[in-house]
């Protein structure tokens, strides 16, 4: 449909194919990331999925849809024919710049769309909401850009030409609010050349600008039009509403109050406009008030540092959105005349982006390098560390550089700039003066060039800060180069206290400059002295705020009271001591009058305290911000623990002394304002497959191939039509040679083929062709870091396992170094001594010394009640902390079994093992299910559904999975659970029951995880094993109480408990069902017994006696399965004859629940 409705007057400009863009448009275009709308007329977008939401009205999306016909929407639009011709309101909510029937088929116009959080653009569209709404603070977090450029406009006889115009949208929000931003082109709307005999009145075209609520049961504004019937929609490019022509900008939504009507800017008017543009009262255009408070200013004497005051009452555009993020999260920003500072907050100093708290005692880290002469000895030093310690409350400082060599660390002890500029920094400051981190924040580059007399030997010395890390420690990097005079080994170097006039020169790029020369004094062994000097030339550049000048003396006194230094040639460790004050120059007092402690440094407060002078010679000591105390003992505030932080949901905090920091978790990121964690969209990085589908989650992502192709997401091929399941190295090589063969090729010398074992797993060595370029890989594929070789060298050893990283000490380990300690490092064979695993954490059983009297504990060594006992078998304890499994598969079902099978937990794996008339395909094994932090305990499968249910003890949950190609698991019990072990499924009443062990509790709901019920909460110590009866209705449990173990007895709903075995027991773990001979049959690891008995308790059996340590066990015809913590594997025995028939050791650590999937769920 070619039809144009509402009128606007067209320009008399011809349209030129290579007109430039506009230069108030955002950058748009396939270079910066946008999606380019399909061709043609009429034409929708995929669905724009955002990563957080906007606000239209009173009504969140998070879904937008770019329309042709110059509008956005957040539902697909319906057919132009439908809203074209009947204009405002529409019947869908609709955010339109320029609602006109475009065809992009014509001429060469596109329409581009994106999200966008990138800095530039954010700060960009800040600075123009905040200049268009005066007093708004509103920061955009995330951004919706279309634009739709040099597209045409057809009018209702095609032939007659079309129009062509550009303009763009901006959707600007954050967590509360949605502003719109329209831009349109200078050029306005210019014609075709073939449209040149339509000017005038009929040179018209159809144009809505504005936007549609589409909610037409409303009784407040149903739309909001930018100009009325009687105005032209040329208006649109002459005017705004900005104060910038072309530039209209709105309030379009808000969750923060009922947002009933859209508001346009109140800012300074456009060029050619004579009032503002707005549709309701200008005193009604402002955010409300409680949520316009504008960032105190500093108020300073000097008229050119004064924060920008308010114009008419109101408060002045805010530009700090520019440079918020450079501001330390101890300072704020305000603005002065010429422009945005970062200043530090109350009770800090520094130059607003590093502030650090007054009075706390501060830490450098660092490198120094270079090359020095000294005599004839030429030495490179390397990245020798530099470590820094000052008390600034007393202008103390420390500082070491190791490791220095002999040759040169005797030498550099006359080279007191390495320490000097530190000193300067946080010197002790008297009337008033400010210190060098005061001004520079740990920010500026240091440049001093020593002369040495006699020789005229000359050294460099560079030194660059970098600021702080995140331990807010200051950061510094060290370079010398030139000549030293040399000092005779074992000798002592002296300097007498002095000072150092330093300028500041502030015209132009902010420097400090001084020049002095300086004595030294070398003793020697023997006792013999000799004095030398050096003149010193320095200068320090200061990166300071251009925006508001330093206000500060042109010329300030170091004052050098006290230097030590030493070199110790057994630790190659350099050492240095100074103190400094910074005052006034010839502001020193005459030496009969005592200067206050607080000004000399000579006062009894704790380094991490200030010390506040009071008259004559009283003072008084205050903690320090984040420390408390008396003043003269400080200690420091634990935010994290003492629940102080700031740190929000997704994050963990870090404490730090006087201070703490936030970092987020895994997966998350922090937001745009520095303060909250936000997910990362892992999908826009597009780390899946380019054959599968991303679905992001909180704090993580799933990759699933498309249909037709399988894999782990990550890698995903098409499915072949092969009964046999390949290993992902054997789906890469044989790609790879598939893909050579479509060249018409064999591998050729220097194509990569994988090399995979006779398992299909990845070969530990693989290498390029016959090139003889080898590399080690792990279980997934990836290259090992450092193992690549080349042609002609050794191949690296494969078989070593990689490099521990550090870590820190874990609680176990702590305790046991500590009881170690206290029993002289030496135990009694009865001491107890924590027992703790190769990561540190505790072992799930603890003895006294080599005795037999132990018990279970929990992850943080905290006893299990009821688990204590005075036995040679040791109590069945399971550990909830997850074992570290290397695995490339993703929590997704890998395969179904097509024939019965066994299913066993081994940690956060789920595995299955085929079977052939009931014996276990080993080589045919496979990872089912695998997610990682879990610790799976007991497993159940539901025949009717083909579905499996297992507990996790690391996770506290209840989960359930199809046994499906690529189905993902769903948690159905997550709350008030403790200890989950034991599940059972009862497939005829459709119920899940479980046990809790930490709980001692035995419970039951629907297989969704609704309905759910306690069944025993008394009676219980330690219930492990669950199996139901369904034909009966019967449910029965295990308990290992230490003092009564026990089988017991139940119906489903909790009536006629009994004790069913209760004799002979001690440490029932395992209880089965047989299908065949409606025996339960129980494993136990104390007796090493399998028996059965009846239904009711009669009739027991035994069946072996000889087990060693059984956990779970299933049957399949005439075999009995169970997995055994001694073997680390899963037995087999023949219930007929009683003997173990084959070991299957799948495994290094426990392994826990088994099940079986019968053929007759096939």
């Amino acid at each position: 449909m070619k039809t144009c409705r509402v009128l606007v007057l067209v320009f008399l400009n011809f349209y030129a194919i290579n007109a430039n863009p506009n230069d108030k448009f955002f950058p748009f275009g396939i270079s910066e990331g946008d999606a380019a709308l399909q061709t043609g007329d009429d034409e929708v977008s995929q669905p724009l999925k955002l990563k957080r939401p906007l606000q239209f009205y009173d009504t969140q999306f998070n879904v937008v849809y770019v329309g042709t016909n110059g509008l956005l929407s957040s539902q697909p639009p319906p057919k132009e024919d439908q809203y074209l011709s009947s204009g405002f309101p529409l019947s869908f909510p609709a955010v339109a710049p320029f609602l006109v029937d475009v065809d992009t088929s014509v001429g060469r116009g596109s329409v581009y769309y994106r999200s966008d959080s990138s800095f530039s653009s954010l700060t960009r569209a800040t600075q123009a909401i905040q200049q268009a709404f005066p007093g708004s603070q509103f920061r955009p977090t995330h951004l919706v850009i279309s634009t739709w450029d040099h597209v045409a406009c057809f009018k209702e006889d095609a032939s007659k030409g079309y129009w062509v115009s550009s303009f763009q949208v901006i959707l600007a929000g954050n967590k509360t609010d949605t502003f719109a931003l329209f831009l349109y082109a200078d050029n306005g709307t210019q014609s075709s050349e073939n449209s040149r005999d339509v000017m005038g009145a009929e040179a018209e075209l159809g144009v809505l600008a504005g936007f549609s609520r589409g909610d037409t049961s409303v009784t407040d504004e149903l739309y909001h039009n930018l100009y009325s019937s009687m105005e032209s929609a040329s208006k649109l490019f002459q005017e705004g509403n900005s104060g910038i022509k072309g530039l209209w900008i709105f309030h379009i939504g808000s969750s923060r109050y009922s947002f009933q009507k859209i508001i346009g800017a109140a800012g300074p008017l456009a060029e050619s406009t004579e009032k503002p543009i707005t549709t309701t009262p200008i005193q009604d255009h402002n955010i409300p008030e409680e949520h316009n408070t504008v960032t105190p200013a500093l108020i300073r004497d000097e008229a050119e540092t004064t924060p920008v005051p308010p114009v008419n009452g109101s408060a002045s555009p805010s530009l700090c959105g520019s440079i918020l993020l450079d501001c330390s999260q101890d300072g704020y920003c305000t603005d002065f005349p010429r422009g945005p500072c970062c200043l530090c907050r109350s009770g800090y100093y520094g130059n607003g982006r590093q502030c650090l708290p007054m009075g706390v005692s501060q830490r450098l880290n660092g490198k120094l390098s270079g090359h020095v002469s000294v005599g004839a000895v030429d030495v490179q030093v390397d990245k020798a560390d530099v470590h820094g310690y000052a008390v600034p409350g007393e202008g103390r400082v420390y500082v070491s550089i190791s490791p220095i060599p002999p040759q040169v660390g005797w030498a550099l002890m006359a080279v007191s700039p390495l320490v000097s500029t530190f000193g300067w920094l946080f010197a002790l400051t008297v009337q008033n003066h400010q210190n060098g981190f005061s001004i520079t924040g740990a920010e500026f580059s240091h440049r001093a060039e020593m002369t040495f007399y006699p020789g005229n030997l000359r050294l460099n010395i560079t030194q660059q800060a970098r600021g702080m890390d995140y331990l807010n420690h200051l950061k510094m990097e060290v370079h010398v180069s030139g000549n030293l005079p040399s000092i005779p080994s074992g000798a002592k170097v002296q300097f007498q206290p002095f000072k150092e006039t330093l300028h500041y020169n502030q015209s132009g790029d902010p420097v400090i400059t001084s020049s002095s020369l300086h004595q030294y004094m070398v003793v020697s062994e023997n006792g013999g002295s000799e004095t030398f000097s050096y003149l010193l030339h320095q200068n320090i550049s200061i990166q300071g705020c251009e925006n508001a000048p330093l206000t500060i003396p042109d010329f300030h006194q170091l004052s050098v009271e006290h230097v030590m230094v030493m070199y110790s040639s057994e630790g190659s460790i350099l050492k240095y001591s100074i103190i400094n004050t910074v005052g006034p120059v010839g502001g020193e007092l005459p030496d009969l009058v005592e200067l206050n402690p607080c000004q000399s440094g000579k006062h009894y407060c704790d380094p991490m305290a200030l010390c506040l002078p009071g008259e004559g010679l009283q003072y008084h000591c205050q903690c320090a911000m984040g420390f408390r105390g008396d003043g003269r003992n400080c200690y420091d505030v634990d935010e994290c623990t003492e629940g102080l932080s700031s740190c929000g949901p997704h994050s963990e905090c870090v404490n730090m002394p006087g201070s703490h920091h936030c970092l987020c978790e895994a997966g998350y990121e922090f937001d745009f304002d520095w303060k909250v964690c936000v997910d990362i969209d892992e999908c826009v990085l597009k780390l899946c497959h380019p054959l599968a589908s991303c679905s992001n989650t909180l704090g993580s992502f799933h990759c699933r191939c498309w249909p037709g192709y399988e894999g782990d997401g990550f890698l995903c091929q098409p499915q072949k039509q092969v009964e046999l399941v390949m290993s992902v190295c054997e789906r890469h090589r044989d790609s790879l040679l598939k893909g050579l063969q479509s060249w018409g090729g064999d591998a050729m010398l220097q194509d990569y083929i994988p090399q995979c074992d006779e398992k299909g797993q990845y070969k530990p060595l693989q290498c390029l062709g016959s090139t003889g370029h080898c590399w080690c890989v792990d279980s997934r594929g990836q290259e090992r870091v450092g193992t690549r070789t080349l042609p002609g060298t050794a191949h690296a050893n494969c078989d070593q396992p990689a490099p521990l990283v550090p870590r820190a000490e874990t609680l176990c380990e702590r305790w046991r170094t500590t009881l170690l300690s206290h029993y002289g490092g030496q135990p009694d064979p009865q001491d107890y001594v924590p027992q703790c695993d190769a990561r540190g954490h505790f072992l799930s059983v603890q003895c006294y010394g080599n005795s037999s009297y132990c018990w279970c504990v929990d992850s943080q060594g905290r006893e299990v009640m009821g688990t204590r006992s005075h036995d040679a078998v040791k109590p069945a304890c399971i550990s909830s902390v997850p074992l570290v499994v290397q695995s490339s598969v993703y929590p997704v079902v890998t395969s179904s079994p097509s024939g019965p099978a066994l299913l066993f937990a081994h940690g956060s794996e789920i595995q299955v093992i085929p079977l052939d008339d009931s014996h276990p395909v080993q080589g045919k094994s496979a990872v089912l299910l695998s997610e990682h932090d879990s610790v799976v305990v007991g497993i159940s499968f539901d025949c009717q559904e083909n579905t499996l249910y297992w507990s996790d003890m690391a996770r506290r949950s209840i989960s359930k999975v199809s046994l499906v190609f690529g189905a993902e698991p769903v948690t159905i019990i997550h709350t008030d659970v403790v200890t989950p072990e034991g599940v059972a499924v009862d497939a005829v009443h459709r119920l899940l029951f479980w046990v809790d062990s930490g709980s001692d509790q035995i419970e039951v709901a629907d297989l969704n995880g609704q309905n759910r019920k306690v069944l025993f909460d008394t009676g219980l110590v330690n219930p492990r094993a669950i199996t139901v009866d369904f034909t009966s209705s019967t449910l029965f449990w295990t308990d290992w109480d230490r003092d009564d173990p026990r089988i017991e007895s139940s119906s489903l709903d909790g009536l006629r408990r009994k004790v069913l075995v209760g004799k002979g027991l001690k440490l029932p773990n395992a209880l089965t069902l047989d299908p065949v001979t409606h025996q339960l049959c129980w494993a136990d690891a104390g007796t090493k017994k399998l028996e059965c008995v009846a239904a009711d308790g009669t009739k027991r059996q035994e069946i072996n006696s000889e087990l060693n340590y059984p956990f779970s066990l299933t049957v399949y015809n005439e075999h009995i399965y169970y997995t055994d913590w001694e073997r680390d594997g899963i037995m087999v025995i023949n219930k007929v004859t009683g003997n173990h028939t084959e070991y299957l050791p799948v495994a290094k650590d426990n392994l826990y629940g088994i099940t079986l999937i019968p053929s007759q769920c096939l």
